[in-house]
């Protein structure tokens, strides 16, 4: 039942890496699904390379912020974030992560670490670092069958959202969707 659904995700990185179009995103597809959502985000001192933190909600809330050992899950386009958007976590969150294998794990909760910025690149697309992590989060969250680290969305849904903000841009379309499912596939690496 989609009128059940309560979800609260962090998603966390730096400016210039799209972390308010991944939140976008995913508002889209729960919007798109007759869900309720809110979302708020806080910037950093710069504009590009600053740190930027969104708050995802979806589901019957009454305020946009999701308050400390509260989210379901974090998605860290950088691992930096961790320890300090960490705590936001409940004791059984879930965390995704763009970093190399041996990322440091301070969160104490389930963590699941993509390089997401090397795959940017294999892909030509040094930009895409959001979509990829996106796009694993979602593979993970079909691979969990302990229902972990769910999403309220998926793989197509989201693809459905990407279609509606570009559906007059193939080529931006194209270059997006290329980027999500890289991050998607990446779990066969």
């Amino acid at each position: 039942m989609t009128g059940s659904i309560r979800q609260q995700v962090i998603i966390s990185g730096v400016g210039g890496q799209g972390v308010l179009f991944v939140t976008r995103l995913l508002a889209e597809a729960a919007i798109n699904k007759g869900l309720a959502v809110f979302t708020s985000e806080t910037h950093g001192m710069a504009q590009r390379g600053g740190t930027v933190l969104s708050h995802l909600k979806v589901g019957d809330y009454s305020s946009p912020l999701i308050r400390p050992a509260q989210a379901d899950g974090l998605l860290a386009l950088r691992a930096e974030n961790l320890t300090p958007h960490g705590a936001f976590l409940k004791n059984d969150g879930w965390v995704i992560v763009n970093s190399q294998k041996n990322v440091k794990n301070d969160t104490g909760m389930p963590l699941d670490a993509i390089d997401a910025d090397t795959l940017a690149q294999e892909i030509e697309n040094p930009k895409a670092v959001n979509l990829i992590v996106l796009g694993f989060a979602l593979a993970m969250a079909e691979k969990k069958s302990e229902n972990r680290n769910t999403l309220f969305c998926s793989l197509a849904e989201i693809k459905a959202a990407l279609e509606g903000r570009f559906d007059k841009n193939q080529k931006m379309l194209r270059a997006s969707l290329k980027a999500l499912e890289a991050g998607y596939n990446a779990t066969d690496r």
